[in-house]
């Protein structure tokens, strides 16, 4: 599955849109890694547990918008979005979106 930004795959023709895909996921923050957090804020610094919780909320909501473009028949996403909310106090919804096509 090709997934891009742009609205275009460079070298490559779309011969057919299907239309918005999206996928999302939310996730709570853990009593761990806030205690964490909230030590690292006093000396500065990366807080690579949230890193790694944002990069693995990233990932998890493309391979749902992927699979829902494959589910299309589709064989790319272009001009692929990310966004984020605040669902509830301690968590976050991390929304992926773009528009399935066949490329080729």
């Amino acid at each position: 599955m090709i997934v891009v930004n742009t609205e275009t795959v460079p070298g490559k023709e779309i011969t057919a849109i299907h239309g918005l895909v999206q996928g999302n996921t939310i996730r709570a923050r853990n009593l761990m890694r806030d205690l964490g957090a909230v030590l690292k804020s006093l000396v500065g610094g990366e807080l690579r547990d949230y890193t790694a919780l944002m990069e693995q909320s990233r990932n998890q909501a493309m391979e749902r918008m992927t699979e829902q473009a494959e589910a299309l028949g589709a064989n790319a996403v272009i001009n692929v979005r990310f966004t984020t909310a605040t669902v509830a106090a301690g968590s976050a919804e991390l929304y992926a979106y773009g528009t399935a096509v066949t490329a080729v």
